[in-house]
């Protein structure tokens, strides 16, 4: 029981830490393009460009 003391708040404060960076990668706007990551490999490189030898 005596264990519980430490644990709860060490849980509420991990979990806060967990939101607190969520939100600030909401806020940082890394969600934002999910779709253009992905499909940019299918496309070249761009034309003109000598590929490196």
């Amino acid at each position: 029981m005596e264990a519980l003391i430490l644990l709860v708040p060490v849980s509420l404060l991990l979990g806060a830490l967990g939101l607190i960076g969520f939100l600030w990668a909401l806020r940082s706007r890394q969600y934002d393009d999910l779709e253009g990551a992905a499909a940019r490999i299918l496309f070249d490189d761009q034309p003109g460009k000598d590929p490196p030898p």
